[in-house]
């Protein structure tokens, strides 16, 4: 029974400085923005929407570009790295993973909404 008890605790602590490092990556990786900062750089950039087609149709920010993250191992090209990118989601998790995945590429300005489309209060567009 200790035996289990001493497993189960090494693995949640494995589990905790996984997430740990994983969380300091991410902080060096990408820049969070609420939504006031996000307006005040994402005209002069590279608006992305990472969210599915069907999410990104059915409301948007204006001016974004859908590269959905499921996408974007092919498509990253399309996004210039001289250029400051600005992604969103529908709640930040697939942007963050986005941003990893640009990093690795070479991308170095890299910024997000904080807390998503669900939380975007500005203009949108849907079709």
């Amino acid at each position: 029974m200790l035996n289990i008890l001493y497993t189960l605790l090494v693995v949640i602590i494995v589990l905790l400085v996984y997430a740990g490092i994983q969380a300091l990556r991410l902080k060096k990786t990408v820049t969070n923005l609420n939504q006031e900062q996000f307006i005040e750089g994402y005209r002069k950039a590279q608006l992305i929407d990472v969210r599915e087609p069907k999410e990104f149709d059915s409301g948007h920010i204006l001016g974004a570009r859908n590269i959905p993250s499921t996408q974007l191992r092919q498509r990253y090209k399309e996004i210039r790295p001289d250029k400051p990118v600005y992604l969103y989601d529908q709640n930040g998790a697939r942007s963050a993973r986005a941003a990893m995945f640009l990093k690795k590429k070479g991308y170095t300005q890299l910024n997000q909404l904080q807390g998503g489309f669900k939380t975007w209060t500005g203009k949108i567009k849907s079709k």
